[in-house]
């Protein structure tokens, strides 16, 4: 494999992760396995038969737990201290025999990759959950599932599609996250201020609207006194 192909097989193995982990494990497994690409000899773990059918059994599992509002919340909570870890393990893994600065690199680069798309994955959701009605929670989880294929094959198979269009992703991302984080944090707030946690936050708007009445409600008194 030539240098771009190692570098999309490495960012894409660990983005991946960040949306579906098991997906990910599967799809290179699978690809290992049917000849499709020549893994590395530290991915080649990922085509046993058991490692798999254990990814396989997972992802069947995350299949139906990520089309549940609230449960796809908490699944990817407790996924946060699994996806972000594999994706810098398998990051590193994919660059193969190299000297250890380069494979740490990679396992920096492809840990930050996974933790930025997961918490993409985890904010957006939540936000979704919001809507009571379950077809866009549905909907959803069916495109990362097919994301994450359509993402895979694109980086074994056209590596330079692959980098332009993560490039793209890791900008959206970086606009999106904030705006996110602002939005989650209103909604945390309102369910604080509803089970009594903390007090209910107030519109920016409101406090000088109502300071500024105030303050016309005073002078007005004033000057009815002086008269």
């Amino acid at each position: 494999m030539d240098a771009v192909s190692i570098i999309a097989l490495s960012m894409g193995a660990a983005w991946a992760s960040g949306i579906n982990l098991y997906a990910a494990v599967f799809m290179l497994g699978y690809m290992g396995t049917t000849g499709h690409i020549v893994l590395p000899d530290e991915l080649q773990l990922l085509s046993d038969p058991l490692v798999m059918m254990a990814a396989g059994i997972m992802y069947c599992i995350e299949f139906f737990t990520d089309k549940v509002p609230g449960v796809d919340t908490g699944w990817d909570t407790l996924h946060t201290f699994i996806r972000i870890p594999a994706g810098a393990m398998l990051a590193a893994s994919a660059v193969g025999d190299v000297s250890p600065a380069i494979e740490l690199t990679a396992g920096l680069l492809g840990g930050g990759l996974a933790a930025a798309t997961h918490a993409t994955k985890a904010g957006s959701r939540l936000l979704i959950n919001t809507s009571p009605e379950p077809f866009s929670n549905w909907g959803t989880s069916i495109t990362e599932d097919l994301l994450v294929i359509a993402g895979l094959w694109t980086a074994l198979t056209h590596p330079l599609w692959f980098l332009a269009g993560l490039l793209l992703f890791v900008i959206l991302m970086i606009w999106l996250l904030p705006r996110l984080w602002r939005v989650i944090k209103t909604i945390l707030q309102h369910i604080g201020s509803w089970l009594g946690w903390c007090e209910k936050p107030v519109p920016p708007s409101t406090t000088p609207r109502s300071q500024a009445g105030e303050t016309v409600l005073i002078k007005s008194e004033a000057d009815k006194t002086d008269v």
